[in-house]
């Protein structure tokens, strides 16, 4: 047992969007933050049959976020994931104080 709240959605829907799958795979990207719990740490995914295990699941306010944790999403700043985020989401307002779930990840060996 976890101390975690219940997931929200399948793990399997965790890294999508093909940009984000490639640089998963390159080794760029190694964290996911979303608003509900997908995965928990030690369960395994895949992205293009190349396994990937979950090392962490933490909480996280926006406003603590660092250009080195985009980086970790597979963006080159955190301007750049921002505004990505505020295009993907429509009308949603970045809330500095908002919490989410940051799902850290590695290639499984």
């Amino acid at each position: 047992m976890n101390d975690f709240p219940e997931k929200t959605c399948a793990i399997d829907r965790l890294v999508r969007h093909p940009k984000l799958v490639m640089a998963a795979l390159k080794g760029e990207k190694t964290q996911q933050r979303r608003d509900g719990v997908y995965a928990y740490p030690g369960e395994t995914f895949e992205l293009d049959e190349i396994s990937f295990v979950v090392t962490a699941l933490k909480r996280q306010r926006l406003g603590e976020m660092s250009d080195v944790d985009a980086r970790a999403e597979g963006y080159p700043s955190l301007a750049m994931y921002k505004s990505l985020i505020l295009r993907m989401h429509k009308g949603m307002d970045w809330n500095e104080d908002a919490q989410v779930w940051v799902h850290c990840f590695e290639r499984k060996v």
